[in-house]
């Protein structure tokens, strides 16, 4: 897990433990830091450059967030997702987004679909950089504008919480070959039905969109999976020998090579 973070700058404004969890939530945002993967306090703090108190203060933040599990006497670990768990989310999510959707197109203001332009052209030239941390952050801002254009506060806090519960994974789908591409003009297509007021397109725009997205999640993390399983099964030779050294140390001196 060694050189996965960078320094923290000591120098900013912001508490030491905000400057630390924005650190590791980017990490595990870009998937520096895999699902499922342990987080180890004290390699953290020697990459960062801090004491252990920031890192575990941040690591609480981070629960709270949906980002990490913490698990007593065990540690903490990068919170992970099953594809049941992803699909029931998606399955909410789209009726909801839907909902929103042709919410928005008939209440959003003049002022609101001039920021969602706006955004589609920050998404547009975070995608160009290639920065997903600045990719991650755009879409959610953009989605942030859709979801307050629907006037339904409790409408907009369940999709919120729908979305904290896949945050960590997000940057699954985003990372799939093609998938950054067909999302901006995903974005597009759903702002202007939204712009014509048309709440059927709109409601439409938004299922296709989310869909795409569930789609393209569930067939990264089948893949990964596969990969996992096959890598498994060919355990490295080093491993196999170090097993066998193991075993010959358990009863004693490594066995020497006979002279013949």
């Amino acid at each position: 897990m060694s050189g996965h973070l960078k320094q923290v700058r000591l120098d900013s404004y912001k508490p030491l433990r905000e400057l630390v969890s924005e650190h590791i939530r980017e990490a595990i945002i870009n998937g520096v830091f895999s699902p499922g993967e342990r987080l180890m306090e004290i390699q953290m703090a020697d990459e960062m450059g801090v004491s252990r108190t920031p890192v575990r203060e941040a690591l609480r933040m981070l629960e709270m967030e949906g980002f990490v599990v913490m698990i007593p006497r065990r540690g903490t670990y990068v919170s992970n997702m099953s594809i049941k768990d992803i699909n029931d989310v998606y399955e909410i999510r789209i009726s909801l987004d839907t909902l929103a959707a042709g919410l928005a197109a008939e209440r959003i203001t003049d002022a609101e679909l001039e920021e969602l332009q706006r955004l589609l052209v920050k998404v547009g030239n975070a995608i160009e950089s290639n920065n997903m941390s600045k990719i991650v952050e755009a879409d959610i801002e953009f989605h942030d504008v859709l979801y307050k254009a629907s006037r339904n506060e409790r409408l907009r806090n369940i999709i919120n919480n729908l979305r904290e519960q896949i945050t960590v994974i997000r940057g699954v789908s985003m990372r799939y070959p093609g998938r950054l591409k067909d999302t901006q003009e995903e974005h597009r297509r759903l702002v202007e039905s939204i712009a014509s007021r048309n709440v059927e397109k709109s409601q439409e725009a938004a299922r296709i969109h989310l869909e795409n997205a569930e789609r393209t999640l569930m067939t990264s993390m089948a893949e990964r999976m596969e990969t996992t399983d096959i890598e498994s099964s060919f355990p490295e030779e080093t491993e196999m020998e170090d097993h066998a050294i193991e075993v010959d140390e358990s009863n004693g001196d490594a066995e020497q090579p006979k002279s013949p």
